[in-house]
């Protein structure tokens, strides 16, 4: 691959839009973070775990609603950009009134907990679809597979930040807690200085009839003018056809039959993605931990190194996924994982344990291991791979909503493991680590036999892999059939640009 000037400009606004995946997470590790601390649960009169549940499922009912019923308005509407930026704005307000509450007011941090649910919900079904729309189909699921690593950042940046916490809590007092919060303004801030100065997707341009502003948007990442003049009439030939053929935005979902079933697929891999285990293990590993270690510092650290090698296991989709495939990925991903759950389970559940209730060091250091291995599994397949496969397999006028959709499935299933996995976990221990193991086979089930291969697949040509038509070539039939219509009367002034584009239209016809 050749590093040109526009390859790295490329490169510099994908990452920027998946640096939106810090949110999720960095919050998805802090308030696992903050329950270790002595000060928070002493500042909140030692809420109980009824609370500390709702506090959680605050937050997925926020981002439940955030991603199913304001992303894809907001997205569709205003654009990509718009979309991610109101998310941070919501996570900086919610930051404040968290790290603010009044002390022994459990309900303002749980408010703070909604609307930062909120703002997430919001923010991160645009982004990976801003990605998807404005990246070279030949690097973009490289490109995406940065979305999930930035997940990995985010949690690196809670739990190292937590950690050093723990190490200064006579100084720090209340604010061992506030400061892993707090730590929270930092990317959203960043994000919300620096988006607007990335360019709008083409795709939104022409769906909203902004050609020029379309055509000046893929000049800044596309090579050559040949380049954006090719993809610009792909992209009004597959607007065409959904305009006139699938035209609304929420009942092709449901209404195409080719749409119906890939957003059928969607949903599945995306609860999938938490019925891995991973999302347990991430909510509550410090809870799992203290089965094995009887010292919170080295738990912590623990969890510091694991976001750590998240960042690194992460890095392998970035060489995978447009090598091996997405199948493979998630096939293979699936089959470690399951595997890694079935010895965690056997090991911890056949050693006999200390008198404190914790296990031998050899034992402690062989789960800790194990589950740093099933990390490894999970980071390039079910983690960055879920989100790059449900980003590119849906039409335009159907993207927003149906990622948007899609993703928050991730959320309704671990709320729902949230509520299962601590009461299995409390009742049986390690046996809980049984149910993973079949899950993950499933999952493996599931993708050979239904998931077909997006590899190298254009966006406006992606339908086909799932029964419907080319959206290219159906949009290609209409325009060149408008332009094969009796002449119309003579253009205002001010349509030239639309004029050059039909112009075009009737030439690549000729060519054809």
């Amino acid at each position: 691959m050749t590093w040109t000037k526009t390859r790295i400009y490329n490169w510099y606004i994908s990452m920027m839009a998946a640096s939106c995946m810090t949110l999720y997470g960095y919050d998805a590790s802090v308030y696992n973070a903050v329950q270790g601390s002595d000060n928070w649960m002493a500042y909140f009169n030692n809420p109980d775990p009824n609370m500390i549940g709702a506090i959680n499922t605050a937050y997925t009912v926020g981002s439940i609603v955030g991603g199913f019923f304001f992303s894809a308005p907001i997205a569709n509407k205003f654009g990509r950009r718009m979309a991610m930026a109101v998310g941070c704005f919501l996570v900086i307000i919610s930051t404040f009134i968290q790290c603010w509450a009044p002390r022994g007011s459990i309900g303002g941090f749980l408010a703070g907990r909604l609307i930062i649910g909120l703002g997430q919900g919001i923010a991160l079904p645009a982004g990976p679809v801003y990605i998807g729309e404005l990246a070279p189909h030949d690097i973009r699921g490289k490109i995406l597979s940065f979305w999930q690593m930035f997940y990995s950042v985010g949690s690196f940046i809670a739990y190292w930040v937590n950690f050093a916490c723990t190490k200064h809590l006579e100084v720090l007092g209340d604010w061992d807690w506030r400061m892993v919060v707090i730590f929270q303004l930092l990317m959203p801030v960043i994000i919300l200085v620096s988006i607007f100065f990335c360019p709008e997707t083409p795709r939104w341009y022409v769906q909203k009839g902004k050609i020029e502003e379309a055509r000046a948007s893929l000049r800044t990442v596309r090579e050559t003018e040949a380049e954006v003049e090719s993809e610009l009439t792909e992209i009004r030939e597959a607007l065409e056809y959904e305009k006139e053929a699938v035209s609304g935005s929420w009942a092709p979902l449901w209404k195409d039959k080719s749409v119906r079933y890939r957003f059928i697929l969607a949903l599945i891999i995306n609860a999938g993605q938490q019925l891995t285990g991973q999302g347990s293990l991430n909510t509550y590993s410090t809870i799992v931990y203290k089965k094995v270690f009887d010292n919170n510092s080295t738990i912590q650290l623990i969890n510091a190194l694991n976001a750590t090698f998240g960042i690194l296991f992460t890095l392998n989709a970035t060489w995978t996924v447009d090598r091996f495939g997405r199948r493979f990925l998630l096939i293979f991903g699936a089959i470690g994982m399951a595997f890694c759950m079935l010895i965690v389970a056997a090991v911890e559940t056949q050693t006999p344990d200390l008198p404190g209730g914790s296990k031998s060091r050899p034992v402690g250091i062989s789960i800790v291991f194990l589950l740093f291995l099933f990390i490894l599994f999970y980071k390039p397949s079910w983690g960055a791979t879920v989100w790059i496969w449900t980003s590119e397999v849906f039409s335009m006028n159907v993207r927003a909503q149906a990622v948007g959709m899609a993703s928050q499935t991730q959320n309704v299933a671990n709320a729902v493991l949230q509520q299962v996995f601590p009461l299995f976990l409390d009742k049986k221990g390690f046996y809980a680590f049984y149910m993973f193991f079949a899950l993950d086979l499933l999952l493996a089930a599931f993708v050979w036999k239904w998931i077909p291969e997006t590899k190298g697949v254009a966006l406006e040509e992606v339908d086909t892999l799932f029964g419907g038509v080319s959206h290219v070539q159906k949009g290609g039939a209409m325009l060149d059939s408008t332009m094969a219509a009796p002449a119309a009367p003579a253009a205002k002034a001010g349509d030239s640009g639309k004029d050059d584009i039909g112009l075009q239209q009737v030439e690549r016809a000729a060519s054809k």
